[in-house]
């Protein structure tokens, strides 16, 4: 099914899920589809085109179920189970992911953290302690992990990347300034807050005045 589904629509779900959690704690019972695009600026339509993916969601005049599509978009998500991760590099960055809050309640568990630097062996950090990188493999074989979470140089983190996706490994979260190749059926998300502000200058200097 989800070969059909064009990615850009994957990954707004998420982002709906997030509005209609928030939504539920504010003890809505019902959205509409126009309230809902009001809060994401999207259009009614994108969302209701988005949803029919996936099924028939809600009553013409009526709205959605805030907690039922909630569920419904958890459980296409796989948000209704916890997941194993483990997290290579900790230096400044890894540590703040290692140390970052948000991953658990939302069903995330950093099971395991790995670093090439012999002296941070052992220490705590986040729910775990470091453990070299060269137990990275042997860790991998013998437990059940479901993402791996790349921290590392550019220069290391193929090499990072080859030995996740040798140990079975078919979800990657990249934080390093490269993109990794990877075989088909596993899937990498690629996060570079440089790339992403480079972007962002675009807009800035189409905006600039002329012979500025």
């Amino acid at each position: 099914m989800t070969l059909e589904i064009p990615e850009v629509v994957i990954n707004r779900l998420p982002v709906y899920a997030r509005a209609l959690a928030d939504l539920a704690d504010a003890g809505e019972s019902v959205v509409s589809s126009q309230a809902l695009g009001d809060l994401l600026d999207v259009t009614p339509a994108q969302i209701r085109k988005d949803l029919s993916y996936f099924g028939r969601f809600g009553k013409q005049g009526r709205g959605y179920n805030v907690q039922g599509l909630l569920a419904r978009l958890r459980e296409i998500l796989g948000l209704d189970r916890r997941w194993r991760v483990v997290l290579v590099g900790v230096g400044r960055l890894g540590q703040a992911i290692a140390e970052y809050g948000g991953f658990s309640p939302q069903g995330f568990e950093i099971v395991a953290v790995f670093d090439s630097d012999r002296e941070s062996v052992g220490k705590p950090i986040g729910g775990a302690k470091i453990r070299h990188s060269d137990d990275l493999d042997a860790f991998l074989r013998t437990n059940g992990v479901d993402i791996g979470i790349v921290a590392v140089p550019a220069l290391a983190a193929q090499q990072v990347v080859d030995r996740l996706v040798k140990a079975g490994i078919q979800a990657i979260l990249n934080y390093a300034p490269m993109t990794p190749h990877v075989p088909h059926g596993v899937t990498v998300r690629n996060i570079d807050p440089v790339l992403a502000m480079q972007s962002m200058t675009f807009y800035i200097k189409q905006r600039e005045p002329a012979g500025k």
